[in-house]
Parts: C-alpha cells; sequence; structure tokens
C-alpha cells in the first residue's frame, strides 16, 4: 500500500538526544575520553568563575563545542552555533537537550579569553598525556620534533610601514573594495614594516623560490611510541624559532620524566652545532637527518649514526607530518582565523589535544 504524506505534525514528540546516536559511533568513545579528561580539569575552571552571581554558560559546554568545531572543519562560530540548533549528533556531544535554546555565536568570542587566561588548552592537553602515560602508551625516552609554518588571517597589503603617517584626506572614488597596491621596488622586512591587521604576524618564506607571506610557527614534540603530542609551542617565525622551541619542550619533557637520555629525531633545519652541544648538556642525544651541504658538514658523525636506534628515529621521525597534515586538513590550523600570537597558540595547543584524544580513542577500541 502506497504511504501518504501527513501534512499535520504531532503537537507533541517523545523523545531523548541520546536514542538517535547509534551504539557504535566513534563519538561516543571519543567522548568518552574527553569527558574525563574535563572532568580532571574541573577544579580549574571552577577558579575562573564567581561563587555568586548569575549561572554562566558551563564552560564544559564551551569546549566541547570547540572541539566538535575542530572535528568537523566547522569555518566559523557563526556556522558551528547554526549547526548545534539543529543537528542532534552535535547537540548530544556538547551536552545540550532537545529543548536548550542554543547561546549567541559571540560568546565564543566573550569566554574565549577566560579560557585562555587559565591556560585550558594545555591543561586539557596535559590531562590526556596522563592518561596515555597511564594506558602505557607513551614512549619515556624516545622523542620526535618539528615546526610548521602557519598562514596568519592577514593580507600582503596590510603588511605597511611601521613609520607610516595615516593618511588626512578621505579615500576617494569606490571604498567598497580594497584599493590597488603596487610593491615594485619596495624593500619590505620585518623590521620596518607590520601588518595592521595582526601585528605579531611575521612575513617569511620557507625556502628560496616560494613566495614570502605573514606566518606563524607551530612546534609540536611528538612521541615515537603512538604519535602522541606532548609538549607545543607557537612562536614568531624566524630561522632559530624551530630550535629555541625544541629546547623549550624537551625541558618540559625533563620535568615530567625522570630520565638521564632521550633521543630525539629531527630534519635537516636542526643539524646545527650549537644546537647539538645544548642538547647533549641537556642529556638528549639529536638523531638529526645529515645537512652535508651546510659549511664545516653535518654535525652528526658516525658516533651517532653507526646505532640503530639512529636508523629507527629517522623513521619514525617522519610520522610528526601526520599532525601538521591533520592540523591543518582537518583542523583550524592552515590558515588560522584568531589574530595574535596568545590566541595562536591557544587554538593550536587545543587542536593538537583533540588529535590526541581521537588517538587515544583508537588506541583502547583497537586493545578491546
Amino acid at each position: 500500500m502506497r504511504g501518504i504524506i501527513r501534512p499535520q505534525e504531532p503537537l507533541f514528540a517523545s523523545f531523548s538526544v541520546e536514542e538517535r546516536i547509534p551504539e557504535g559511533h566513534p563519538l561516543r568513545k571519543l567522548r568518552e575520553v574527553i569527558d574525563v579528561g574535563l572532568k580532571q580539569i574541573s577544579p580549574v575552571l571552577t577558579t575562573m568563575y564567581a561563587e555568586v552571581g548569575r549561572p554562566s554558560i558551563p564552560p564544559e559546554q564551551l569546549l566541547r563545542a570547540t572541539i566538535i568545531q575542530v572535528l568537523y572543519s566547522i569555518r566559523s562560530e557563526r556556522l558551528l552555533v547554526e549547526q548545534l540548533d539543529y543537528n542532534f549528533l552535535f547537540r548530544w556531544f556538547v551536552g545540550l537537550s532537545i529543548n536548550d535554546r542554543v547561546w549567541e555565536h559571540s560568546t565564543f568570542s566573550k569566554n574565549r579569553d577566560r579560557l585562555m587566561e587559565s591556560d585550558i588548552a594545555t591543561e586539557f592537553l596535559s590531562t590526556l598525556i596522563k592518561r596515555a602515560r597511564t594506558e602505557g602508551m607513551l614512549s619515556d625516552e624516545h622523542f620526535t620534533v618539528d615546526g610548521t609554518l602557519i598562514e596568519a588571517w592577514a593580507s600582503q597589503k596590510s603588511f605597511q610601514r611601521k613609520d607610516a603617517q595615516p593618511p588626512t584626506q578621505p579615500p576617494q572614488g569606490n571604498t567598497s573594495r580594497n584599493a590597488n597596491v603596487d610593491f615594485h621596488g619596495d624593500e619590505r622586512t620585518n623590521d620596518t614594516h607590520a601588518s595592521t591587521t595582526d601585528p605579531d604576524a611575521r612575513l617569511y618564506r620557507k625556502s628560496a623560490g616560494v613566495g614570502a607571506k605573514l606566518v606563524y610557527m607551530g612546534h609540536v614534540l611528538m612521541d615515537n611510541l603512538h604519535g602522541l603530542v606532548v609538549s607545543t609551542r607557537f612562536t614568531h617565525a624566524t630561522g632559530r624559532a624551530e630550535r629555541a622551541a625544541a629546547v623549550a619542550m624537551m625541558t618540559d619533557i625533563k620535568k615530567d620524566i625522570p630520565k638521564k637520555r632521550f633521543t630525539l629525531g629531527c630534519d635537516k633545519a636542526y643539524d646545527v652545532r650549537a644546537f647539538r652541544a645544548t642538547m647533549r648538556r641537556e642529556g638528549v642525544t639529536l638523531h638529526a637527518a645529515q645537512n652535508t651541504r651546510r659549511p664545516g658538514g653535518s654535525s652528526i658523525d658516525k658516533r651517532t649514526t653507526r646505532h640503530e636506534e639512529y636508523e629507527k628515529s629517522l623513521r619514525e621521525r617522519k610520522r610528526v607530518e601526520e599532525i601538521f597534515g591533520w592540523n591543518k586538513t582537518v583542523g583550524p590550523m592552515r590558515k588560522i582565523k584568531l589574530r595574535g600570537l596568545e590566541r595562536g597558540g591557544w587554538l593550536f595547543t587545543l587542536s593538537c589535544a583533540v588529535l590526541n584524544a581521537v588517538r587515544i580513542r583508537n588506541h583502547l577500541c583497537a586493545a578491546t
């Protein structure tokens, strides 16, 4: 018998959002991992709010919503709020019932500074690392370090002289479009110029023959056992930022792991004698890819390359590119929408923490 369309919808519907989510959905196990981490940082979240006054939106819901935004590559808070309004899966993950009203998109902007002041992203990453260490997922001696360029949300036209005088005459003609600018013959450097849109961004190019862009630099320290991010840094883009960030991140690891010796895999950019000497003083054996084109030759000699662990570190080193690839394709790091070094670093750390949660989920599912 052919079914008919009933134009009259029922007045009431009795169901919960939980019933609409399949039992085997990947987000179920992921939410368990994330909820454990949020429960551990709950005391830190409590200190962010006053004991009296009107109740605010729970910070756990804001963090879960941001995690959903990272996981599903949602480009803006406006679109995220729209999705939360009608998507049952997102409502369930965030913790909203079918009758809860979704908050305004400006709520994220107003509460992000509060979350950054308490460094919630780093705290959340630390809780996931502690759980991974408890589950036996972390190596206690073999790590990999690398950095990547992250394009800033600023155009080349915004990169103007620092001592430029503001215009005294109002703009003429059509002001609804960007003005034409000729950069030919204009020497532009970070010392003399800065972006009016994002002053923390730096003009930098990856290699010769590649155009310079306004970028930041994100750094990760990866565990070689399961490819988890154990530490992050977000810095200005300079030629020495990668090595300085590596020293800082290895210092963090030495505080958590009472071990005398570590190995650190890295690419040719880290094959510098001064950096190798610094790592040796810190008890770290540098397993860098040899840069034979550098004046004076490579700083890595046969005392290091003769060991089997050196070849293994070079093979595992390539897995760090998976972290950057995930952050730039799934995550929001291809062209970061937040402006400023502090805001960008917060989002970079949170995005890496979300990747860790996904990998921890996969490991727990494989073990059962």
